[in-house]
Formats: structure tokens, C-alpha cells, sequence
């Protein structure tokens, strides 16, 4: 037939738009929160966090969202929820009744004014984080830090899941000449409001470059005290007046989350003003696909803190002891001179040894003879004044 039609017959491939996984770790801390309650509650901010959620899901109904809460002492999923336990695996007495099975079904109201899948993440984000409000106790309100590493743990898992899903699933239905497309084009946002704490410095950083090896941007709004202040004075924080020149108690302005974002590709940013949180969260933000981050121009940060926190103390330090073997960082030389991680034994040269002090040279002196002529003459060697002699006969 085709000698017959003299028109030219092309398949034409539907190229289908790759979809994207944003996933947001709020950091849940009561006192931090408290810390900057009359500017931006955490109600408001809450509310701004699913506005931008239900954005991203808009642009495509191929896009997830997950939201993660990083609190003081475990982190908590917010959406998506664990599933409930079936009725056949709840034990009843005999005298009890036996439960329905549509007993279990979703708590959200159905509206006509809501998109059915945003009222359900709203739903489900509202209750997962009133549940983790109740369940904490005095003990965890004493806590100025959240576990930041366990929330990027479950962000890279969760995101790692989804996108062999998706790999294998388009991989089934795509014919056996055409490319087989690639996987989610994922992000994490890490909405922060209390300050790092170096005691996770190496399991933060584990994350951070299992994120930057799987190409996952690392996006964070510091919104802490000290992120507001030093973005609205442009200064830092001095140390104590204790602290060794070499040492510093805490890092400034979430200096790991900067590491994050700058080894990552992401955006870090520090806004002076909390309160627009939802306008930051669009302008900044709103591109979660690689895609998108090639062809925009995001903003930057001038300034990245990569200082490092020792292995032995958790200290973050400005200069320290790094073994040639497995480059643990110390901040004093370990007893022994042995690698605390590897026993090594570092090798610390002429360290600690006093030096050689070379006795300075005396300056010549000019003395002008009677004929006019210059003579130079040396200092006297010794330190006592010359003392003058008589001699009797």
C-alpha cells in the first residue's frame, strides 16, 4: 500500500512529561516555633506549606507530594500516613460486635469548593501533625535542635521507592524499540526554624551526598532566629569569650543546611521577612523539576559556612586534625596520636615542638675618626658593663 500512497506515513511519538516528587521536611520544634510565634504561628505557616503543595500538584496529575515532620527527637511522616490496621487483624472479644468494613475510610469531608486530593493531603497533614503535638512531652520541649538526619533518611528512601516503582512500571508498558523513560524528577524542601546541631554533622552529611549522588536537590528556608537576624543586620553571633580561637560552640545560621543546598544544587535562603512565607515558597521554589531548574535563574546565597564539626567532641571548628586514612576531623590531637574512627596513628611531624631560637645578630655601629674617615664597630658580646682597670707598680 505504501506504493501505492505516495504520502509519507511518520509514527509519531507522544513524548510524556516526566513527573515530579517534592517532598517537605517541616521542622517541627516547640520552642523554636514559639521562639518566632508573633511573626509567622505555626498554624500560618502550616497552611502556606499546602497552599504550595497543592501548586505543585496542579502543574501535573503525575506529581506526588510527602511531607515529613523533623521533631525534636524522631521524625514523624505527615503525608503520606501509614495505613490502618485492616479489620480482620483487630482482635475483638466474642461479646463485642463485629466492625464494618467501611469503617476505616477517609476522615475528609467531601466539599464542592475543594479539589477532592487536596482536602485529603489537607486532611491527613492537619491530623498526623495534632497527633504529634499531643504525643510530646515536657522532657522534649527542653530541646533547642530537631533530628534533621533521620527526616532526610526517610526522604531519600521514600523518594528511592517511588521512583523504581515508576521506573519499572513505565518499563512494562513501553514497547520493546522506544526509550524507556527516565525516573521521578525529585526535590527535597527543608523548611528549618531552630539551629543545627553538630552532633549530627556526620549523619546529616551521609545524607546530603547520597542526595547529591542521586542528583536530589536540596532546597532549605532557614527561618530561625538567628538565619532573621543575621539576613536583616547581616551579622553573626560572636562566640564566648571561653571558646577557643578554633572552636565554636554552635555554627551560625544552620551552616550544614548550607553545605546541603550548595553540594546539592539546591537553593538555600534566608528571608528577612517570615511573615510573607507563601510568596518565598512560589518565587523560590515553585520549579521542583530539574527541568525548570536549568532554564531558570534561581536565587543564591553569598555566603556558605563550610566549616566542619569534629568527630570527637561534635564541636564545629574553623581548624583540626584530618586523618590521611578516613578523613575524620579532630579538634585536638587524640591521646596517643591514634585515629579515633580507624586507629590509625597519625603521623604529626614536628607538631608541638618548641623551635630553634636563633640569637639575634648585633647591629654595627658608625664611629667617625678624627682624619674623617668611618669606622664600624661591634657591640659588646656581653651583657655587663666593661669595668676599668689600674694597674700599680
Amino acid at each position: 500500500m505504501n506504493a501505492v500512497d505516495a504520502s509519507v506515513h511518520v509514527e509519531v511519538e507522544t513524548a510524556e512529561e516526566t513527573p515530579s516528587l517534592c517532598t517537605v521536611i517541616l521542622d517541627t520544634n516547640p520552642r523554636a516555633w514559639a521562639a518566632i510565634g508573633d511573626t509567622l504561628p505555626l498554624s500560618k505557616a502550616v497552611a502556606n506549606i499546602l497552599v504550595f503543595l497543592n501548586a505543585n500538584l496542579a502543574f501535573s496529575n503525575a506529581n506526588q507530594v510527602a511531607v515529613i515532620a523533623a521533631h525534636t527527637n524522631r521524625a514523624v511522616w505527615l503525608y503520606p500516613t501509614q495505613p490502618e490496621p485492616s479489620p480482620k487483624s483487630i482482635r475483638l472479644p466474642p461479646s463485642d460486635d463485629v466492625p464494618m468494613h467501611d469503617a476505616f475510610g477517609s476522615t475528609a469531608q467531601a466539599s464542592a469548593n475543594k479539589y477532592p486530593q487536596f482536602a485529603q493531603i489537607e486532611s491527613a497533614v492537619l491530623a498526623s501533625l495534632k497527633r504529634l503535638v499531643e504525643s510530646t512531652t515536657e522532657p522534649d520541649l527542653d530541646t533547642t535542635t530537631t533530628q534533621l538526619s533521620g527526616a532526610l533518611t526517610l526522604a531519600l528512601a521514600h523518594i528511592n521507592k517511588i521512583s523504581q516503582a515508576y521506573t519499572a512500571s513505565k518499563a512494562d508498558t513501553t514497547k520493546s524499540h522506544a526509550p524507556c523513560p527516565s525516573g521521578l524528577s525529585a526535590s527535597i524542601l527543608v523548611v528549618s526554624v531552630s539551629d543545627a546541631e553538630p552532633s549530627q554533622y556526620i549523619p546529616t552529611m551521609n545524607a546530603v551526598f547520597a542526595a547529591a549522588h542521586s542528583s536530589i536537590p536540596i532546597d532549605v528556608l532557614s527561618l530561625s532566629p538567628a538565619s532573621i537576624a543575621q539576613s536583616t543586620n547581616g551579622t553573626v553571633p560572636a562566640p564566648a569569650s571561653d571558646t577557643p580561637p578554633n572552636v565554636k560552640d554552635q555554627p551560625a545560621a544552620n551552616s550544614f543546611l548550607q553545605q546541603a543546598s550548595h553540594i546539592t544544587n539546591g537553593v538555600y535562603l534566608q528571608p528577612a521577612h517570615p511573615q510573607g512565607l507563601l510568596s518565598y515558597l512560589f518565587f523560590a521554589y515553585a520549579f521542583a523539576d530539574n527541568g525548570a531548574r536549568a532554564a531558570l535563574i534561581p536565587p543564591t546565597h553569598h555566603t556558605v559556612d563550610f566549616r566542619a564539626a569534629c568527630f570527637c567532641h561534635g564541636r564545629v571548628i574553623d581548624t583540626g586534625f584530618v586523618c590521611s586514612v578516613c578523613l575524620s576531623i579532630f579538634c585536638s590531637v587524640p591521646e596517643g596520636a591514634d585515629c579515633l574512627t580507624c586507629g590509625t596513628h597519625l603521623a604529626l611531624g614536628s607538631y608541638g615542638a618548641k623551635p630553634a631560637v636563633v640569637p639575634r645578630r648585633k647591629k654595627k655601629r658608625k664611629r667617625m675618626l678624627a682624619n674623617g674617615s668611618v669606622r664600624e664597630e661591634t657591640g659588646t658580646p656581653g651583657g655587663g658593663t666593661p669595668m676599668r682597670c689600674v694597674l700599680r707598680v
